[in-house]
């Protein structure tokens, strides 16, 4: 393997067959028609590809020649990418200029500087390297735009075009606005906009009870001495060695009991149960890693214990403390089985639950990936926006703490 001229063909060759069914179901998503990826060609003219990219040793040139010459295959029909009947030459064209793009020049990556003849350990390790890591780019954007996608597109669609076609995730843009009327149903008829209020004021409210039994127990274990420190700080994740499911029948008969069952007093109090141990496990590695001189010069100045942690610890720590608020919210607004168990009245549903309401056979698929749209793109754009955040308070205090 460790000579270019057996090592490029072989990654080329694997190269295709990825970029070939990336390409299929990309199109196939897009338009709705038939594609596929066939292996025995995409091995064939991939390993070309790569012998060529080899001696080529230029993105764009690589890239023109591999365009070219899969235009040349699919119109001949001997493709990496198999097309089905009625495929117009929009499309093909689309298939072939995707195809050969995201084939050579990544594959004139690969083989950047590499000699036709032997090459030396830190050669072939580099190119391997850059496929795996081409690969992995690939590989895990499929894992989560795919899902993604075809939630969407379902989400767009009307009852008698998923009937027709349920595997087709293409929209006719056409229709203007009456591509959302899912949405507008969902909250006109379905209280989806109560549901949306009922979880974003419990996230909340799970948010600050949190951080209110939090801190203080985070500071007391990275700052007190206190019989039993080292023992309360390694349990502290305990909890969540028992499955929630274990716990459910417990947490639904004493509730019951109580009279919280079916109430959104007892979501927020049981909701700071699940969240409690994992701030805790946060914070008090970052309030180790604080200072301890600039809590004791407090101290001196004749500050109470309490004062110092608002005036001094507090300011100190709001990365962490925005990074925690934000993993928290997260936890309480994606919660589903709490609140499927505890709550049936739908004027007192949180998202999720109001989601699950959804599936029925009564109820319109698109209705339901709608509701899930709703439900995570709130989320999404929360995270997105605070995620410096999220990484300074998850990273700060561990090399000390």
């Amino acid at each position: 393997m460790r000579f270019g001229y057996i090592t490029a063909p072989v990654l080329g060759a694997l190269w295709l067959f990825v970029i070939a069914t990336t390409v299929s179901v990309a199109m196939s998503f897009a338009t709705g028609a038939a594609f596929r990826p066939s292996f025995t060609l995409s091995l064939a003219i991939g390993a070309l590809l790569g012998f060529g990219a080899l001696y080529l040793q230029s993105a764009s040139m690589s890239a023109a020649a591999a365009v070219l010459g899969l235009a040349v295959t699919l119109a001949a029909g001997a493709a990496p990418v198999v097309v089905g009947d009625g495929v117009g030459l929009t499309a093909l064209a689309l298939t072939a200029l995707a195809t050969g793009l995201g084939a050579g020049v990544p594959l004139a990556r690969f083989l950047d500087e590499m000699p036709a003849g032997a090459l030396t350990r830190h050669e072939f390790e580099g190119a391997v390297l850059k496929f795996l890591m081409g690969f992995g780019y690939i590989f895990f954007t499929a894992l989560v735009v795919i899902p993604f996608y075809v939630m969407v597109m379902t989400s767009l669609k009307n009852q008698s075009e998923l009937i027709q076609n349920p595997l087709d995730f293409s929209i006719d843009l056409s229709q203007g606005w009456l591509l959302f009327r899912s949405y507008v149903e969902l909250i006109r008829d379905f209280r989806f906009g109560e549901y949306l209020w009922t979880s974003f004021y419990i996230s909340v409210l799970t948010v600050f009870i949190t951080l209110a039994f939090a801190i203080p127990g985070a500071y007391a274990v990275a700052r007190l001495r206190f019989r039993g420190r080292a023992a309360f700080s390694r349990s502290i994740l305990l909890i969540y060695m028992v499955p929630m499911i274990v716990l459910a029948l417990p947490i639904y008969i004493a509730f019951s009991m109580t009279g919280l069952r079916n109430s959104i007093a007892g979501i927020v109090m049981i909701y700071p149960v699940t969240t409690i141990p994992v701030a805790l496990y946060m914070l008090q590695g970052y309030f180790r890693g604080l200072p301890a001189e600039i809590e004791e010069a407090g101290l001196m100045d004749g500050l109470s214990r309490l004062r110092v942690i608002w005036l001094i610890t507090l300011p100190l720590s709001l990365p962490a403390l925005a990074s925690v608020s934000l993993y928290v919210f997260m936890i309480a607004w994606n919660e589903f089985l709490l609140a499927f168990m505890l709550l049936d009245d739908p004027s007192k549903f949180t998202l999720t639950r109001g989601i699950a309401s959804l599936n029925s056979s009564e109820i319109p698929r698109q209705h339901l990936m709608a509701g899930s749209v709703i439900a995570t793109l709130p989320i999404m754009a929360i995270f997105l926006g605070l995620e410096r955040f999220m990484t300074k308070g998850l990273t700060a205090g561990s090399v000390k703490g």
